[in-house]
C-alpha cells in the first residue's frame, strides 16, 4: 500500500521530515481512542515515500487496537521495507490520557559500507 517514487538525487545525502499531526489508533486494553503526532525523518537512498499513500496507510490504524510501542515499531518496519532508506527515525508523541503523555522513538540505520 505504501507507494514510492525515485529519488532524483540518490548520491546526495539529505533528510526529509514528515509530520503527521492527526494519527489515531485505539487502546487494545480500554478501547479508547489514542491521538498522536508522528514525525518521520529519513535520509533517502533510491526511493522516497509518496505522501497520499502514506496518509492512506496511516488511516488503517484508526480503528486498530494496538499499543503505542507496537504501532511505532510496525510503522517504522513497513516504511523501511518500502523505502530502504539510509537512515530513518519515527517519533510518536501521543496526547495525554489520565494525565500521562507517552513518546516512543524508534530508529533504523543501514550498516556502513566497507
Amino acid at each position: 500500500m505504501l507507494e514510492t517514487f525515485d529519488n532524483q538525487y540518490p548520491d546526495r545525502r539529505y533528510s526529509i521530515e514528515i509530520v503527521c499531526p492527526e494519527f489515531t489508533s485505539v487502546c487494545p486494553k480500554t478501547g479508547q481512542p489514542d491521538f498522536g503526532t508522528l514525525t518521520i525523518t529519513y535520509v533517502p537512498a533510491g526511493k522516497c515515500v509518496e505522501l497520499k499513500s502514506l496518509k492512506l496507510y496511516l488511516q488503517q490504524y484508526r480503528n486498530l487496537g494496538i499499543y503505542y510501542e507496537h504501532a511505532t515499531n510496525r510503522i517504522l518496519d513497513d516504511l523501511v521495507a518500502a523505502l530502504e532508506p539510509r537512515q530513518m527515525s519515527l517519533r510518536a508523541a501521543f496526547s495525554a490520557r489520565g494525565g500521562i503523555t507517552t513518546t516512543v522513538t524508534a530508529s533504523y540505520e543501514t550498516s556502513p559500507k566497507t
